[in-house]
């Protein structure tokens, strides 16, 4: 066969079904728990605990119910939303679900702090990640409260149902829906990056097929990037190409500096610790992936979503900009 069609079909193909069927599991398993609190009556009690909290920061209680999904994917906890009353509660929620370390981060978290900070201080780095993200989206509420969502929550009116067993029949009948919305939303916009991430790492700026990642027209375009992080402490043009190739799914950062280093110790000798606590914080607040910028588009027009993507990088730049500079002067 044709190694060009062998690898659409094996590296482009495959992989860009892979990719939108890998969500699929965590939305379902998701969405199972999420059924079972509902049907039994916990989750409005959820909301009611959580409302006077939140509302400090200009939202209601019903807010903490898709950012508490965003810890496992951010695509649910957008979807999630759509439950929400009030179109500004609904908006000001779906931005802030993303700062929300989702699942798919904790290989690169698990990566560098086991190769630069081994021990116990690993440990503490991906705890503060956690809570960084959540201080940021505090962050961000607030500056919202105050810029372009003015005003207050709506009032929170809730009728707590009475406890009961969950019914198989409507938990059945919520995953059916959730999954089935995901793949056909979400399918077509996974599967075309895919397919585009392929064709970039595959062949030359002449259309040949290269041996060497490093002469495709991704490293050359990976190249144009790198001197934007160079302030961060990592302006090489493989860790730009992990960085792009995570829009598409964020495990694929370390999948891809696997690849292009080829040896851990290869890593170890490009960038210091302070750079990689940089990079974990880029990492942690840089846009979604193309599934959730997929599910906001959906939720709130191409204006937001491409808002959101701006607007994270911007916001991943200084963070990570700022914590390379605190640790360059304590180290």
């Amino acid at each position: 066969i044709n190694p060009v069609l062998h690898s659409l079909l094996i590296d482009g193909v495959c992989n860009g079904v892979g990719s939108v069927l890998s969500f699929l599991p965590i939305i379902v398993t998701l969405f199972f728990f999420l059924s079972l609190l509902e049907d039994s009556g916990y989750m409005a009690r959820v909301a009611f605990v959580m409302d006077k909290m939140l509302r400090k920061i200009g939202l209601s209680g019903r807010s903490i119910v898709p950012m508490l999904i965003g810890f496992g994917c951010t695509v649910p906890g957008v979807m999630a939303s759509r439950t929400l009353p009030s179109e500004r509660d609904r908006k000001m929620t779906i931005l802030l679900t993303p700062f929300m370390s989702c699942s798919a981060k904790l290989p690169i978290y698990g990566f560098f702090t086991a190769a630069f900070f081994p021990g116990r201080g690993g440990r503490l780095i991906m705890v503060a990640l956690y809570f960084l993200g959540i201080l940021v989206g505090i962050l961000m509420a607030l500056l919202s409260k105050r810029t372009i969502f003015k005003g207050e929550a709506v009032p929170f009116v809730m009728e707590l149902p009475n406890y009961r067993m969950p019914g198989a029949k409507n938990v059945g009948h919520l995953l059916w829906d959730k999954a089935k919305d995901f793949l056909q939303r979400a399918f077509t916009v996974i599967f075309m990056a895919t397919l585009v991430i392929w064709f970039l790492q595959t062949f030359d700026g002449h259309l040949n097929i290269v041996s060497d990642s490093q002469e495709s027209i991704l490293a050359t375009v990976a190249s144009v990037i790198a001197p934007v992080f160079a302030p961060m402490g990592f302006g090489d043009w493989r860790i730009s190409t992990a960085l792009i190739t995570g829009f598409m799914a964020k495990e694929s950062v370390v999948s891809t500096l696997s690849v292009l280093f080829g040896q851990t110790s290869v890593l170890l000798g490009c960038i210091t610790p302070v750079s990689a606590a940089s990079l974990l914080v880029f990492c942690l607040l840089y846009t979604p992936c193309v599934a959730a910028i997929a599910s906001i588009k959906r939720e709130l027009g191409s204006k937001w979503a491409v808002g959101v993507v701006i607007g994270q990088c911007v916001i991943a730049w200084v963070a990570a900009f700022v914590v390379y500079l605190v640790g360059s002067a304590i180290v």
